[in-house]
């Protein structure tokens, strides 16, 4: 007998059926690995894509997350922070090993001190691994993680510690305990940290806008966009992952104007907010460990405050005119405002010497850095970055900002 025409049918689709959840299950292992590369080359840069998966949050305006941010008051916390840093610096190639570690803040050249200024600029470039934790004004611990080694920051009470596994070195000076409500910049080189400054920032020269959600360390979260409107600055966009619940900053990145990576990338990968055990907090000098004593007053240069850490980088943002100017050869002014604004001073010498001057490695990183410009002004040479560039005229002038070459030529001739 034929077979019935309705269970040819319905075999048929039985097949397809079979056949599109066989494609669904591959989906489920295949879309992933492409979004990550994707994400990975475009991060920052688009905003989030309705059919990506974030998750589905209350709608929320740019003045109210920005609010939900100043509100925060996280206490106690802890997790992992991963930054990566890419100001597109050209290869240092021998010039690294010819400093060797004389940077060292005693000068000695052994790079063994546990001193933080120290470890400051490691940030600089590269990627990074920070594992945090705090409890609430007194108490904070960051760890830089290293190939087969580990630096630590550790704020508890009146002591700040400095321990570097890698040369066994010890940094120790005391804080004074401080009073009422925890600071905002108590959480060092966090989100957080980068994200407030960028929102200090905002004014009638910035748009502020909310962008899709995103699922940052497991956690739902908006997305903050903030885009300059001046045309002169490096800086694209920045985009700030705000905590849904509890309206901290869970990632910040920072593109420049020229598009591509980010130049500054820093997230969670992890975070809880439980508090964390009170032996986080506790240090004792290994057996055999060096220990270098600094002054009560280091727990604020060096920085000796865990939440320093942050902050040191951030002070030139803050105070930076009063305290070049005060310090400065010829003191430092500010020309303009808002992001394309360019920060000058006199040296009172001459330029930077050319790279056939300077010879060898030293001379080969100066002129991959820098490009000769000429003007009313006279000549230089620009050294840029992806977001800071710099023109040192000949006669030692020297004009710096987050902006492009062209505007640092143009207010070298309008200071002539």
């Amino acid at each position: 007998m034929a077979p019935n025409a309705s269970d040819d049918s319905a075999t048929a689709a039985d097949a397809e059926e079979l056949r599109a959840a066989r494609r669904r299950k591959a989906a489920r292992y295949v879309v992933p690995a492409t979004v990550v590369g994707v994400a990975a080359a475009t991060i920052g840069l688009v905003p989030a894509l309705a059919d990506s998966g974030d998750p589905d949050l209350p709608k929320i305006s740019a003045q109210e997350l920005v609010e939900k941010i100043a509100a925060s008051d996280v206490q106690q916390l802890s997790g992992t922070v991963k930054i990566t840093t890419d100001l597109g610096l050209p290869d240092l190639g021998g010039l690294a090993n010819s400093l060797g570690s004389a940077a060292g803040p005693s000068g000695s050249g052994d790079g063994s001190s546990a001193d933080p200024s120290a470890k400051l600029t490691e940030l600089a470039s590269g990627t990074h691994t920070l594992r945090v934790a705090a409890d609430g004004e007194n108490k904070q611990k960051v760890s830089l993680l290293e190939d087969a080694a580990e630096y630590s920051l550790i704020h508890n009470g009146k002591d700040v510690w400095g321990y570097d596994s890698k040369s066994n070195s010890v940094f120790h000076t005391t804080a004074s305990e401080r009073d009422g409500k925890q600071k905002d910049d108590e959480l060092p080189a966090t989100p957080k940290d980068l994200a407030e400054d960028a929102l200090k920032a905002a004014d009638k020269t910035t748009s502020i806008t909310v962008e899709g959600t995103a699922q940052v360390a497991g956690r739902d979260a908006y997305r903050l966009v903030i885009k300059p409107k001046d045309e002169n600055t490096t800086v694209g966009q920045i985009t700030v992952a705000v905590d849904a619940k509890t309206g901290l900053p869970l990632k910040f990145t920072l593109t420049p104007a020229s598009g591509g990576a980010a130049v500054v990338d820093a997230g969670f990968t992890q975070v809880s907010f439980a508090r964390p055990a009170a032996s986080t907090f506790d240090f004792t000098p290994p057996k055999g460990a060096k220990v270098e004593e600094g002054d009560a007053g280091d727990a604020s240069k060096a920085p000796g405050h865990a939440e320093d850490f942050g902050k040191e980088q951030r002070k030139h943002l803050d105070k930076g005119s009063a305290e070049l100017g005060k310090n400065g050869p010829e003191g430092l002014n500010v020309i303009g405002d808002g992001w394309d604004s360019i920060a000058t001073f006199d040296t009172g010498g001459k330029g930077v010497p050319s790279g056939s001057e300077v010879g060898g490695d030293a001379g080969s990183f100066l002129d991959s850095l820098g490009d000769k410009v000429s003007g009313k002004f006279g000549q230089g040479t620009v050294f840029k970055t992806r977001l800071i560039n710099a023109l040192i005229t000949d006669d030692g002038k020297v004009y710096v900002g987050a902006v492009t070459k062209d505007a640092l030529v143009k207010a070298a001739d309008a200071g002539k």
